[in-house]
């Protein structure tokens, strides 16, 4: 069952996906390594069922592009 404090996953995602980013993976490959990191969390970390694990893991990973997405924007717009 997904616990409140396991939102905590997603800053750890992106952080991954930066990591993979930094080793030379194109910027636009990085929502699908989100969302693949986190469909693995969802089933191997979280959920108890596959369907639960599909939506929490789609959740997760859809959060943590959308987190490094609005993060790059904030600060691309305040360095003009």
């Amino acid at each position: 069952m997904f616990q409140i404090y396991d939102v905590a996953i997603i800053p750890l995602i992106a952080g991954i996906v930066e990591l993979f980013k930094r080793a030379g993976l194109p910027n636009k490959y990085s929502p699908f390594v989100a969302v693949a990191l986190g469909l693995l969390f969802g089933f191997f970390y979280i959920a108890d069922n596959v369907k639960e694990a599909i939506i929490v893991g789609l959740m997760l990973g859809l959060s943590a592009s959308g987190l490094y997405s609005g993060s790059k924007n904030i600060t691309k717009s305040s360095d003009k």
